[in-house]
């Protein structure tokens, strides 16, 4: 497998690969066929996702480290049919011993442990509570993504969770690109206020979910086909939490609402962040 290390991938070298000799060490037969039905995306599976068992996932570099994770650039295809090639985000949640775990604890409070052990555990602070703590947040996310996307959320499509590491759909730009962040962007003021009101309808549908997204910004966001038809796509999702059981929820709630307000203010699209915050709080009940 690659090594978070490694420099990230050339995308004017994103050619077909299968079967390579050269990159046995970074190549694996697709994990689809053995992760279970519960982890796999909703159905009907997209017609752009390959699903065969005699497809093989490469990994070709990386696209993002963060503490907690790193997210990979992965190429599933079966070998010798080019037409059945696709590319997977593949986020891969760090063990303990190598991840910089520091996501704040008020995310956690609300959420419900049924391995008793497992619960003391983390409020023993022991290596087996730290472990069950970080592997939470794989499953959290996954949980997230599949239940944002069947409400028509745009996030990215939850292909499968297999362990802590999580394939989702790659997003990418009018070109073959990644999609950039949203705080990397100018656009232009037609395009901006389409990006707003996608953004405040994907807002709506959260609070009227009753879940807040707890660290939305333009860092967690990106946009595809900017220069065509710009396209918001919310990402970074394992800190969802319940309006109803978090305690936070609406600290939580008012900071999105600040984080997302001042962008686009500074960006020339004046956005009352209170006047966004009332709006929300009209959905959440």
């Amino acid at each position: 497998m690659s090594s978070p290390s490694e420099p990230p991938f050339d995308w004017n070298d994103l050619t077909y690969t299968a079967l390579d000799e050269s990159l046995a060490e970074n190549q694996r037969w697709s994990t689809w066929p053995a992760v279970e039905h519960l982890h796999r995306g909703p159905t009907p599976y997209p017609d752009w996702l390959v699903t065969s068992s005699a497809a093989i996932d490469t990994d070709l570099g990386v696209l993002k480290t963060g503490k907690e994770a790193d997210v990979l650039l992965v190429e599933r295809a079966v070998p010798g049919e080019p037409q059945q090639t696709c590319h997977l985000a593949a986020k891969r949640y760090r063990s303990v011993e190598h991840r910089l775990f520091r996501r704040d604890t008020g995310y956690t409070e609300g959420r419900e442990i049924r391995n008793t052990r497992d619960t003391r555990a983390m409020a023993r602070k022991s290596s087996h509570g730290r472990a069950v703590e970080a592997g939470l947040w794989a499953q959290s996310e996954w949980s997230s993504l599949t239940m944002l996307y069947e409400a028509g959320v745009p996030v990215p499509y939850p292909v499968q969770l297999d362990g802590s590491e999580i394939c989702m759909e790659l997003i990418t730009d009018s070109g073959a690109d990644a999609a950039p962040r949203l705080h990397q962007t100018h656009p232009e003021y037609d395009a901006l206020v389409h990006l707003y009101d996608q953004l405040l309808a994907a807002m709506r549908t959260m609070t009227a979910l009753g879940i807040v997204h707890g660290d939305l910004s333009p860092y967690n966001t990106l946009v595809a086909d900017l220069d065509v038809d710009p396209r918001l796509v919310i990402i970074d999702v394992p800190q969802v939490v319940e309006l109803a059981s978090n305690p936070h929820a609406m600290t939580f709630l008012q900071r999105d609402c600040t984080n997302m307000a001042h962008w686009f203010t500074s960006r020339g699209l004046p956005v009352d962040e209170g006047l966004l915050f009332a709006d929300l709080l009209g959905y959440a009940w």
